[in-house]
């Protein structure tokens, strides 16, 4: 099986700072499109986000399980369905004492990806990561995926190196969708 794993914040929807308010959270520009698209090529579709605000206090863990119901709601009025939704709650200088440390499910760490792929047979190989900072790209690079970076203003720190180079880059999901339609398999 193959997937595409999905940044939440900025590439799957719109991108609101600690948002946990399912009414707000909102689908971005074209992501119905790509999404069945890359559906119809047989990829299924997982969320991995980072969910700092846990980490600092400013939402319950608890709040992601509203998101979670959120985004398969969205996916389901688009007629598509979300294969799972993986986050991490933690951030080595947040204040909640239990959440505040470094882990591997943080990205760039792969984490959530290899634990993704265990859990549901995912060939990362042959499979994509789609994010709009190169925090993605280096996860995506690291779990052993190919990777396509959302070139549209999100990333701000641009500290390159070899495991933050995107196999492709794109404006927008439509357009990393067509890019992952249009790349073939991996030989």
């Amino acid at each position: 099986m193959k997937a595409v794993f999905l940044d939440k914040d900025g590439t799957l929807v719109d991108d609101l700072p600690f948002n946990v308010e399912p009414r707000r959270i909102s689908l971005c520009s074209g992501a119905g499109p790509a999404l069945r698209l890359l559906s119809r090529l047989d990829y299924r579709l997982f969320v991995i986000s980072n969910q700092a605000g846990i980490a600092f206090g400013r939402f319950d863990e608890s709040s992601m399980h509203a998101v979670g119901d959120r985004l398969r709601d969205l996916l389901f009025r688009e007629r598509l369905s979300l294969d799972g939704f993986y986050y991490c709650p933690h951030h080595p200088g947040g204040s909640v004492t239990a959440y505040a440390h470094d882990c591997h499910c943080r990205k760039p760490e792969p984490g959530l990806l290899l634990q993704a792929a265990h859990e549901h047979g995912i060939d990362l190989h042959s499979s994509w990561m789609i994010g709009d900072i190169l925090h993605d790209v280096e996860a995506g690079n690291r779990a052993g995926c190919r990777t396509v970076l959302l070139d549209n203003g999100n990333e701000t720190e641009w500290r390159l190196g070899p495991r933050r180079v995107p196999t492709r880059m794109a404006p927008d999901l439509y357009t990393a969708a067509v890019l992952i339609a249009s790349h073939g398999e991996p030989a």
